[in-house]
């Protein structure tokens, strides 16, 4: 699947910890619901083998710190592939961009531009970069996971 390996490629830590010292690994996975006959709905994550329009995706960014020190205001900045609508970060503290990365902020925050220059609130598909700060430094050794929800447009 190299459209979505391009996709996961683009994911870039940024700040002061040096790239060698936080592994930074992406997933993508396919999120199916299904309806049992009792009624409750199965949810599962699948490898990809062919996504088209509409598809429900769950992107994994995984951390972790393979230097000796403790790792310091790590920030992780996913920009959104332009093949996928932002539908929501599953894990607290994500901040978002709705103007290619220069300008970051809670979604209800932030404004753009409409067809005729007339500003309105952004919505989750005008979401371009997800932005994470991890505040509590990353123990040497120590991980975790990043997540959000798109959709194939």
């Amino acid at each position: 699947m190299k459209y979505l390996i391009a996709l996961i490629a683009l994911i870039t830590p940024v700040g002061p910890v040096m790239a060698n010292q936080v592994a930074l690994e992406s997933t993508v996975f396919v999120e199916r619901s299904e309806e049992q006959p009792d009624g409750n709905v199965t949810v599962t994550l699948e490898e990809p083998t062919r996504v088209v329009p509409g598809d429900a995706l769950v992107f994994v960014l995984t951390y972790e710190n393979t230097g000796a020190d403790a790792a310091e205001n790590f920030v992780v900045t996913n920009p959104m592939p332009e093949a996928v609508v932002f539908v929501e970060a599953i894990d607290a503290g994500a901040v978002y961009s709705v103007d290619g990365g220069n300008n970051f902020g809670a979604l209800t925050e932030l404004r753009v531009a409409s067809d005729g220059g007339v500003e309105r609130d952004a919505q989750p598909v005008d979401v371009t970069h997800i932005r994470w700060t991890l505040t509590e430094p990353i123990a040497a050794g120590a991980s975790g996971q990043l997540r959000f929800r798109g959709v194939v447009r």
